[in-house]
């Protein structure tokens, strides 16, 4: 940049004799040249501090949890995992996680803190369980990663401890769960008469080995057992509401033992309705497994939060809905006595209805929980092994079926020793 003196304009106004002609003179032809003045340097070029800095690429250290794009795994040589998990699946995974056997015996416990307005408690709980499962569903999307809870945190704290108790935590949470739910089934198998005289822990580790079998043949396979154990779960919630609902407007759908005279929403206190919301929202747990297939999903940035929004709100109707025809079949005092509350609504409602169906029913719902928490542990340890974070035998692939099969047998023996 150049500028011009500013008295130059004014000295060869004054003509001959003035001080421009004297220099004109003295420069010559290039006269012009001679009088420009380069102009002193900008502030930025004296001033590191004040020069415009390079823009320097993100790296893993500057990129935050929001900008950055999913990582690729790191390489294995193992095949990788099959994705076959379409809508409809995510849909069923996702609504079948939290239609478990939960609902069966929380309905009645609800009623004691709610009364009749314990579908209020189960529309607050659905509210809070939706936008965590929006973040879940947010998340996913973009990382869609075997292990997607361990791997976020990696991603969200840069802590290895942090990362190693969360994951560990789940799959210890899902290990614990699967216990539970086997000797449930092994005793409920006990009951048919033609396996009375075999001992439960046998029927159990029998239980145990089959689910093991259907998570090591394939996600598919995983997949379409867990999808008709969710279509019972859900007909089962279906047809009480459908044999319940010519009670429906037999009772004040605002009660609560603080205000048994009920009066409209505005009477139901909030603090009670918080008190049952935290109470109810237990029957939406287990919609957070999702995080943890995303890597066998096809199409995750669609099909996942997808299928997870939809599972939440279609387990959000039948869970109102259920709660509505209980309260309204039988009277909410009696309901929080009931040890299964469900089973006595249909004794109500229904009494053509077997009694041992509905106790099919319940044995599948627990079979179906303990086949997702299964599937992911398995994935956990999976991706915790792949990522460097668990021994790497763990992170073996089969190559005909393309599921952990090392993980799935060590969860096997994990299980069998807490049997």
């Amino acid at each position: 940049m150049y500028w011009w003196v500013a008295d130059a304009d004014r000295e060869a106004k004054r003509g001959p004799g003035s001080l421009y002609d004297e220099f004109s003179r003295a420069a010559g032809p290039d006269r012009n040249e001679a009088i420009r003045i380069q102009a002193p340097p900008s502030p930025a070029a004296i001033l590191p501090s004040a020069r415009r800095r390079p823009k320097v690429p993100a790296t893993a250290e500057t990129k935050t949890l929001s900008d950055a794009p999913a990582d690729p795994h790191p390489p294995t040589g193992e095949p990788e995992l099959r994705r076959t998990i379409g809508l409809a699946q995510m849909v069923f995974y996702a609504s079948g996680s939290m239609l478990g056997a939960g609902i069966y015996g929380l309905v009645g416990k609800a009623a004691g803190e709610l009364g009749s307005a314990v579908w209020l408690g189960f529309l607050v709980a659905a509210v809070a369980a939706l936008l965590t499962g929006l973040s879940y569903a947010a998340l996913g999307s973009r990382y869609p990663r075997a292990a997607g809870a361990a791997f976020i945190t990696h991603r969200a704290f840069d802590n290895g401890l942090l990362t190693h108790v969360l994951g560990l935590a789940v799959a210890c949470s899902g290990l614990g769960s699967i216990a539970a739910g086997s000797w449930v089934i092994g005793a409920n198998l006990q009951r048919v008469p033609f396996l009375s005289g075999v001992p439960v822990t046998v029927l159990t580790l029998a239980y145990l080995v089959l689910m093991a079998g259907i998570v090591y043949r394939g996600i598919r396979e995983s997949m379409w057992a867990n999808v008709a154990c969710s279509i019972v779960e859900a007909g089962g919630l279906a047809l009480i509401i459908i044999v319940g609902a010519k009670f429906w407007g037999s009772a004040d759908l605002f009660q609560t033992p603080a205000n048994p005279v009920g009066g409209g929403l505005l009477a139901v206190p909030p603090l009670l309705l918080v008190q049952g919301a935290v109470l109810t929202f237990f029957s939406f747990a287990g919609f957070e497994d999702t995080l943890n297939v995303g890597e066998e999903v096809k199409n995750p940035r669609r099909t996942l939060p997808l299928g997870l929004v939809i599972g939440m709100l279609l387990a959000c109707v039948l869970y109102v809905g259920v709660a509505i025809t209980a309260v309204s079949v039988i009277p909410w005092q009696y309901l929080a006595e009931a040890s299964a509350p469900l089973a006595e609504v249909m004794a109500k409602a229904a009494p053509w209805f077997p009694g041992w169906a509905f106790v099919v029913i319940t044995v599948v719902a627990v079979a179906n929980s303990a086949l997702i928490n299964y599937v992911t542990a398995s994935r956990l340890l999976y991706g915790m092994a792949r990522d460097g974070r668990l021994p790497s035998r763990l992170a073996r692939v089969h190559a005909d079926r393309r599921t952990p099969h090392i993980a799935i047998a060590l969860i096997l023996v994990v299980l069998m020793a807490l049997t």
